[in-house]
């Protein structure tokens, strides 16, 4: 065990890991956002909570079955060069409910109704079953980047453990912002529909580098950003006028 404390190549591998389990994380809050959002207030902490608590327990429990999590990438059926595995299964069908998710959530905001008046609210049973569906597509996805970073268990745990209570931390300013701003929340949704569309191609053993979708989407959140900051500079100024 001192061993390991004292190794650099662990401690370089581990915080590796888990910047690398942050980042994709932003996936997993992001979604949280959206869906808790729905969701009385008194409601969207405690639902943040559980679903960011569930994808800690999938994901170590996966990392506890390895052999098994191998097996999912085992090809089931073969069309021609294609062949299917249960990974490509999971993985497509959770990008199908994040495109049918986001689509929805789009076509409430901007023309289902007007939702200053009768809000659209979710009941929490039904949240925290949208929370489960989302949280085994990205923890599987989680996991297997993490079986593909280091052979260590421990490592992969740690690193899962300190990213996971990071996002807990993280989860409610991120909610409340993207909530309280119905731009933010537009590219929240529009990153949703990205992520949906790699792991369908993903499915389909079309690799999109995730660098990409988030240099997209950091890009965009830079111009919404200075965006808000001039629409305040601007009400400040009219309001000393």
């Amino acid at each position: 065990m001192i061993d390991m404390l004292t190794d650099p190549n662990i401690w370089a591998a581990f915080l590796t890991l888990a910047a690398l389990e942050i980042v994709l994380g932003i996936d997993n809050i992001i979604f949280l956002s959206i869906v808790t959002g729905r969701l009385p207030a008194h409601q969207q902490a405690k639902a943040r909570r559980i679903g960011l608590t569930l994808a800690l327990g999938m994901r170590v429990a996966l990392l506890m079955s390895l052999s098994w999590i191998a097996g999912l990438t085992e090809p089931i059926i073969t069309l021609g060069s294609y062949e299917l595995s249960w990974r490509d299964v999971i993985l497509g069908l959770g990008g199908l409910f994040l495109l049918y998710k986001a689509t929805a959530e789009i076509h409430n905001t901007m023309e289902g109704h007007d939702e200053s008046q009768h809000p659209v609210q979710s009941t929490f049973t039904a949240a925290i079953i949208q929370i489960i569906i989302l949280d085994l597509v990205f923890s599987l996805d989680s996991v297997i980047t993490a079986v593909g970073m280091t052979d260590n268990l421990a490592v992969m745990v740690a690193a899962i453990v300190v990213s996971i209570f990071i996002m807990l931390f993280a989860a409610t300013p991120v909610s409340d912002f993207v909530n309280r701003h119905p731009t933010v929340k537009m590219l929240a949704l529009g990153f949703l529909l990205l992520i949906g569309v790699a792991l369908i191609a993903d499915a389909g053993h079309f690799h999109i580098p995730r660098g990409y979708l988030y240099f997209a989407i950091a890009f965009s959140a830079l111009i919404e950003t200075l965006n808000l900051l001039t629409r305040r500079k601007s009400k400040k100024t009219k309001g000393v006028s």
